[in-house]
């Protein structure tokens, strides 16, 4: 697999959000008022690719993509400038100013986080618009993995509902969310015409949120295997595979299903195959011998050939206020997910990544739909990250300023100084052990 296009959207993704986060604190410094004294993309121990001072403020990119920073003066933040809290608070500086100037200026990374998240949402909506495939259009039922076999689903089963819910849009994840986050108990299917209720078992929802299952099919829409194009000089072609071809068996097993075809088509390199194909009505035999890569060759039919794929679309005073439901619901799960993981139904070992698992969102192949779309999660993940009460994070500061807003007290330099080391202890130790998982599981295959 190429992963640089992978990289290449991460990157300009994380670079996208650090830039606006970082300007959500350094704008309203501005206009309080307080001096900024760096703004970086990306940390800079040691040195710097690039650096330019404009004003009061020096403006440069680091080496170390883990994120960015501004520097304010009078601040005690993960610059430890120990020299310069020594000395009396200037009124440029951040300690001089109001509680509730403090409070704002720390709360606007994360608000132009979540602003950002909900607004990207919403534009998704508005230029693309919403396609699905209607449930009811699946007229050939699911084909299941063995993960969906093992909950009691079985191929050419119809989904009524999960959880009590309809199932109205076609899409495993609607599943997946319902046992992980909503806690669903049961499923109707409706099977050789007649209607059943199949449990569903408390062990999912550690198995179905763990990394190993992030990419779990459960399900997915049965359908039949027809060829859309040949590839030039592959077995297919040599063979007189045709557009249009639908295969209904692979060496005397039927294959009435593209599901079917895939679990009976074994490959192997340079090995002899005997197919049943329809064309145009007529049944024939195919023999070819599959390439050294154990392929024969052919691009199948999608799912938007067999069943009509439905597409809402939304003018802008529509779209925008439904991303923010849109951002508010996801936040909604993120949380629920977070405290299923300090309950132990979740592990956290276990649904935990880092850079690695960040990057893997991104599809090998340039959509700007879906770097937008995986952009605004990650706008509100970080948002919400970033909003957690551990000092040297943003809701570490803001939780000790509300403290003092409601105390009238201000917590000593001193004091903020060994909370903010034991906070960036924290903070670096998550991201120590988070990686360290995507480097384990990457070791371990």
């Amino acid at each position: 697999m190429d992963y640089t296009i992978m990289i290449v959207q991460f990157f300009l993704s994380l670079s996208i959000l650090v830039i606006l986060h970082e300007m959500g604190h350094f704008f309203p410094a501005r206009w309080f008022k307080t001096r900024v004294e760096k703004f970086y993309l990306f940390f800079d121990p040691w040195f710097s690719l690039f650096k330019k001072k404009v004003g009061d403020t020096e403006y440069g990119v680091g080496w170390l993509p883990l994120g960015g920073y501004v520097k304010i003066a009078g601040m005690i933040d993960e610059s430890m400038d120990k020299e310069q809290m020594a000395g009396p608070p200037q009124p440029w500086e951040f300690r001089s100013k109001p509680a509730w100037q403090r409070l704002i200026i720390m709360l606007g990374g994360v608000i132009v986080n979540f602003l950002l998240g909900f607004l990207i949402f919403g534009l998704i909506l508005w230029y693309w618009g919403e396609s699905y495939i209607p449930a009811d259009e699946v007229e050939y039922g699911i084909y299941v993995d063995s993960i969906g076999h093992d909950m009691g689903l079985r191929d050419g089963d119809q989904i009524i509902s999960i959880g009590g819910e309809p199932f109205e849009r076609f899409d495993s994840r609607v599943l997946l969310r319902a046992i992980v986050l909503d806690g669903a108990e049961q499923m109707t299917v409706k099977r050789n015409n007649r209607e059943m209720e199949i449990p569903i078992d408390n062990k999912y929802v550690t198995m179905l949120s763990s990394n190993d299952y992030k990419n779990v099919t459960i399900f997915g829409p049965r359908m039949p295997a027809v060829v859309n194009d040949v590839m030039e000089g592959a077995p297919a072609e040599e063979a007189g595979i045709q557009q249009g071809d639908r295969f209904i068996g692979v060496n005397g097993q039927s294959t009435p299903y593209l599901h079917d075809f895939s679990t009976a088509f074994s490959g192997g390199e340079n090995k002899a195959v005997d197919l049943t194909i329809l064309r145009e009505g007529d049944t024939m035999s195919v023999d070819l011998t599959t390439s050294d890569k154990g392929l024969i060759g052919v691009y199948w039919k999608g799912p938007q050939e067999f069943f009509d794929v439905a597409t809402n679309t939304y003018p802008i005073y529509k779209a925008l206020p439904m991303g923010v439901a849109k951002g508010y619901n996801f936040l909604a799960d993120q949380i629920i997910a977070f405290g299923k993981m300090f309950s132990g139904e979740i592990k956290a070992s276990e649904s935990l990544g880092g850079f690695g698992t960040i990057t893997q969102l991104f599809p090998t192949t340039w959509d700007w739909q879906s770097f937008w779309r995986i952009t605004a999660i990650l706008s509100l993940i970080l948002g919400f990250m970033n909003l957690l009460p551990i000092p040297a994070l943003d809701g570490g500061h803001v939780m000790f300023l509300i403290y003092e807003v409601v105390t009238g007290k201000k917590p000593s330099d001193k004091f903020m100084e060994y909370a903010t080391i034991i906070g960036f202890a924290i903070v670096l130790g998550l991201v120590i052990y988070a990686n360290g998982l995507d480097v384990w599981r990457w070791w371990n295959g």
